[in-house]
C-alpha cells in the first residue's frame, strides 16, 4: 500500500529555513505527480509546490505566497520528495502534508496522503 512518511518540521525563526522530506513507499514513484501541502489552524488546505509524474514533464507549480523562496524537488532513484523553505514567515506556520497522485496514466487517479509536520515560524 502507498505510504508518504513526512520528516523536517519544527520551529524556526522569521528569516530562517527548513527542509522537509517525505519519504515514499508501496507506489512506482515516477508515475505519481507529487508535492506539498499546507493547513493553518483555522483554514482551509492548501497547495504549496507540486511537481509532476516523469512522463508528463515533471513540470512544477508553487503557490504565489512561496515563489522565489520555497524550492521543490524529487528523487526518483530514492523515491523521496524534498521542499527547501527560505526566508520563512509567520504566515509559513501550519501542518505540511506530502501529497502523491496517480499512477498518470490511469483516468481515475487517486490521492495520497502523509500524516503531516508541523511548521512553526515564530521568534
Amino acid at each position: 500500500q502507498v505510504q508518504l512518511v513526512e520528516s523536517g518540521g519544527g520551529l524556526v525563526q522569521p528569516g530562517g529555513s527548513l527542509r522537509l522530506s517525505c519519504a515514499a513507499s508501496g507506489m512506482t514513484f515516477p508515475q505519481y505527480a507529487v508535492g506539498w501541502y499546507r493547513q493553518a489552524p483555522g483554514e482551509q488546505r492548501e497547495l504549496v509546490a507540486t511537481i509532476a509524474a516523469v512522463a508528463t514533464g515533471g513540470n512544477m507549480n508553487f503557490a504565489d505566497s512561496v515563489k522565489g523562496r520555497f524550492t521543490i524537488s524529487r528523487d526518483n532513484v530514492k523515491n523521496t520528495l524534498s521542499l527547501q523553505m527560505n526566508s520563512l514567515k509567520p504566515e509559513d506556520t501550519a501542518v505540511y502534508y506530502c501529497w502523491g497522485n496517480g499512477p498518470w496514466y490511469l483516468p481515475s487517479k487517486r490521492d495520497y496522503w502523509g500524516q503531516g509536520t508541523q511548521v512553526t515560524v515564530s521568534s
